[in-house]
């Protein structure tokens, strides 16, 4: 940061006169909504999921592509709630004139958005929808009752009239995604919570070690499946490697359709995935924030980025692409 002469802070008067400005880190101003300087700040759950890398990526490039100012932060594990707290907190005195954030609890940073509103900050949730919605402006997300739906009504196709004995590898507890992925499925295959068709199920967080080691946990209990539901595609290699050490080939499907997930159907390591579109969540999130810092100008309510199944075993009744598309269309990247 360069440094700035101490004379700049002596008195307002002073300040008109010299037209200092205080230096952000990013290498800008704090600017008010409807100055036209768009100062973006991009909050994800981690810094390693490769949805949420995709996710800043496409977020980074949109903003340089529109002239706003970019800065990204996030939790340090699927979770941390504190860790997103603080980094609304260090975007706030920064100055960003809106924060997109995909928020690790729906409800555990609220207070956080609350303040930043406050502020005058413009918050869009991407990903995730937060839990009352409008606790922020707008939410640019898949319809994840719509992508879990697509799954089981992929894989009670794909079962082709035999009785379900599913595996639930959920998210994150408390998280809409999970919630919503988890309720989804189950419309889509035919069942409700307690159904003793549902022979286990445990959260991983979204991780593929996790899901591993809970998959062989729940294993150890039963053998006696024939489909997994697994809430992204960290979570469904994660039970994928549990299912191969036991040398068992069931039915599982998955939601994400990253590249490597699209790949991981290809190869035949679960039977589909539903495609989301992190890409224009994150474009149409900083093109908000541009109108926004332009204008003044918020979006409002939920706006759905869509959802596709990826499949190389089309079923009746449900509309699919096969890999082939999934991998010119991943995340929206190519």
């Amino acid at each position: 940061m360069r440094q700035r002469s101490l004379l700049c802070l002596v008195t307002a008067g002073l300040l008109a006169v010299s037209g200092c400005t205080v230096e952000r880190h990013w290498g800008g101003s704090s600017a008010p909504a409807g100055s036209g300087q768009a100062k973006v700040g991009l909050v994800t759950k981690t810094e390693t999921n490769p949805y949420f890398v995709e996710l800043r990526n496409a977020a980074s490039a949109a903003a340089q592509a529109q002239g706003a100012e970019f800065m990204a932060l996030a939790g340090q594990f699927d979770g941390d709630n504190d860790g997103q707290v603080r980094a609304i907190e260090n975007m706030v005195q920064q100055g960003v004139t809106t924060i997109l954030i995909t928020p690790n609890s729906s409800t555990g940073v609220l207070a956080a958005i609350e303040r930043a509103r406050q502020a005058g900050v413009m918050v869009i949730a991407l990903d995730t929808a937060t839990d009352p919605a409008d606790a922020v402006d707008a939410t640019y997300a898949t319809d994840n009752v719509a992508a879990g739906r697509q799954q089981g009504a992929y894989v009670k196709a794909a079962l082709a009239g035999s009785a379900p004995k599913v595996i639930m590898i959920d998210g994150t507890a408390g998280s809409t995604v999970d919630t919503y992925r988890h309720n989804g499925f189950l419309e889509g295959i035919g069942l409700r919570d307690g159904d003793p068709a549902i022979v286990g199920r445990d959260n991983a967080n979204g991780d593929q070690s996790i899901a591993q080691q809970k998959m062989e946990n729940l294993l150890q209990r039963s053998t006696d499946l024939n489909a997994v539901y697994t809430m992204n595609e960290p979570t469904a290699r994660g039970a994928y490697a549990a299912l191969q050490a036991r040398g068992l080939r069931i039915l599982m499907g998955s939601i994400d359709g990253g590249c490597q997930g699209v790949q991981n159907v290809r190869d035949g390591q679960y039977a589909a995935t539903v495609m989301q579109f992190p890409r224009k969540m994150a474009e149409e999130g900083v093109a908000a924030a541009v109108r926004y810092a332009k204008t003044g100008q918020k979006p409002s309510g939920f706006i759905d980025t869509g959802s596709v199944v990826i499949t190389d075993r089309p079923m009746p009744g449900v509309p699919s692409q096969d890999t082939t598309w999934g991998l010119q269309n991943c995340w929206g990247t190519k």
